[in-house]
């Protein structure tokens, strides 16, 4: 077992540079096999359905306690809490009441193929791109082993921590790296880090943000 930590490299208000900054990062580690997802927490019904309407694709899953499924089949759960796409969104105001903030994915696509779509969707939710199954090389010159399980670029949209927990008016650019401590938590990955953001004219702007 093994874990990630994200380390920030890159913030801005401009989306459209935290975009363009994010793949130029990305494009250092991709390959044929690399993926992208994308994810946003929808706080209100206009914005629901204004992204049903945009991205109708994409799967829709409101908020939800345990004594709405526990013993009960997966068939008969409410609509929100089975997970529905777009076109199959209910639209009356009622089947919305307790399930904010709603949450739209779409994942394990190819680069290239949602992000613009996305980054003009997002509007003021919170949010992320992920580009996964990158691969970062050896370095053998500052003795850094390459990594591909781990290797990952984000773009937070409107947050600056991967948990969504904090709004912000800016967006953010982190690089994943697998995760590993010496005596006292020093990060022996942060290295490799400084190494990745480097590569593509950035620097570690933040602490390590772990999964």
């Amino acid at each position: 077992m093994s874990d990630d930590i994200a380390y920030p490299v890159f913030c801005t208000p401009d989306l459209a540079v935290a975009l363009s900054t994010a793949r130029r990062l990305m494009e250092f580690g991709r390959y044929e096999g690399s993926k992208v997802d994308v994810f946003a927490e929808l706080c209100s019904v206009a914005e629901v359905r204004r992204m049903a309407r945009e991205l109708p694709q994409g799967r829709f899953s409101g908020q939800w306690d345990d004594r709405e499924v526990d013993g009960v089949p997966l068939k008969n759960w409410p609509p929100l809490v089975a997970g529905v796409l777009g076109p199959d969104l209910p639209t009356g105001p009622a089947a919305y009441e307790g399930r904010l903030p709603v949450e739209y994915e779409l994942g394990d696509l190819p680069v290239d193929s949602i992000e613009d779509a996305f980054a003009a969707a997002i509007g003021p939710n919170m949010g992320w791109i992920n580009w996964n199954w990158l691969c970062w090389p050896d370095v053998p010159e500052r003795d850094l082993h390459g990594e591909s399980k781990h290797a990952e670029v984000t773009l937070l949209f409107n947050t600056r921590t991967r948990d969504l927990d904090e709004p912000a008016d800016d967006h953010t650019v982190l690089v994943h790296v697998r995760r590993g401590t010496f005596g006292g938590g020093r990060q022996v990955r942060e290295p490799y880090a400084h190494w990745l953001a480097k590569q593509a004219g950035l620097t570690i702007i933040g602490p390590g943000q772990p999964s």
